[in-house]
């Protein structure tokens, strides 16, 4: 199979970005062609032979991705997988991309393989960045009904088949959205332990936009992909989680506002999934409620 990467940028870590590019070229079997998008800002120095695009103002994390799955053709077609990594993560193994061309040709209905993300000093692995509610083991490779977006390998079928990231989420469950439309549509999803990207440790609400754009973009989710009867189900339990976690008084203030741009607000095309891709995520372990 072959394999391309795309890599966002606000230009702003340069070294690390470089380490992350070096890790690709370290990787066995054939060299993967890498596009590295500049979200509204230049594109620091890169090896040589590494493509870049540079956009005049910040699409957002789906937007820019989407931009460098274009730079591969139309839906990444140049390209039979694509590999989408955090410009601050590398990857500490070189056997990763050969694992992905073999798991993507041992099974073809596979269709997106997400990573662990691991800390490089500690090893270890939050418990949010293994995508699944049965969280406690990290270790333990299985399918799985969503993936990392930072951290992934995409089949560039499943993208030309169900379409690509939503760019007007911006920030936050956009990964969700493409993973139940690619349920929808047949594929499947695999957290494998085995592929590790290595990724400082942090905290998703260091954005400032968190909050706000978590409570939309849950609401647009939930809006453009489930069957009418679930939406309220899927939103009052998130509403109920969130109070539940008791966060301070500005952080649910901004949740709250996002959950009403959320309803009040265009979400997209609207495409309910089947009742059977309903079961299918429960049978799963993760039925689309929760």
């Amino acid at each position: 199979m072959k394999l391309g990467a795309v890599v966002i940028t606000m230009g702003n870590r340069p070294d690390e970005l470089r380490a992350l590019l070096d890790s690709v070229a370290r990787q066995d079997g054939d060299r993967i062609e890498v596009v590295v998008v500049g979200n509204g800002a230049p594109v620091p120095d890169v090896p040589a032979g590494v493509r870049t695009v540079e956009l005049p103002e910040n699409l957002g994390i789906p937007g820019g991705r989407n931009v460098g799955i274009e730079a591969f053709g139309p839906s990444g077609a140049d390209v039979d997988a694509l590999l989408f990594l955090d410009d601050d993560g590398q990857l500490p193994l070189t056997d990763t991309a050969e694992l992905c061309r073999q798991a993507f040709e041992a099974d073809p209905g596979l269709g997106i393989i997400s990573f662990r993300i691991a800390d490089p000093d500690t090893g270890v692995t939050q418990r949010r960045h293994v995508p699944r509610l049965r969280a406690s083991d990290p270790m333990r490779s299985s399918r799985v009904t969503t993936f990392l977006g930072g951290a992934n390998a995409v089949r560039t079928k499943v993208i030309a088949e169900v379409g690509p990231l939503p760019g007007q989420f911006f920030y936050a469950h956009e990964e969700t959205d493409l993973a139940w439309r690619a349920l929808d549509a047949g594929w499947m999803i695999d957290y494998r332990a085995d592929m590790v990207l290595d990724h400082p440790t942090t905290a998703p609400s260091r954005h400032a936009v968190y909050h706000r754009m978590v409570a939309r973009n849950r609401v647009w989710l939930a809006r453009r992909n489930l069957p009418a009867p679930l939406v309220p189900v899927y939103l009052g339990v998130w509403l109920l989680l969130t109070l539940v976690r008791r966060p301070s008084g500005p952080a649910l203030k901004a949740w709250l506002g996002g959950f009403r741009e959320g309803w009040a607000t265009p979400c997209g095309t609207r495409r309910p999934m089947k009742w059977r891709t309903v079961w299918r995520l429960t049978r799963l372990g993760r039925p689309p409620v929760i």
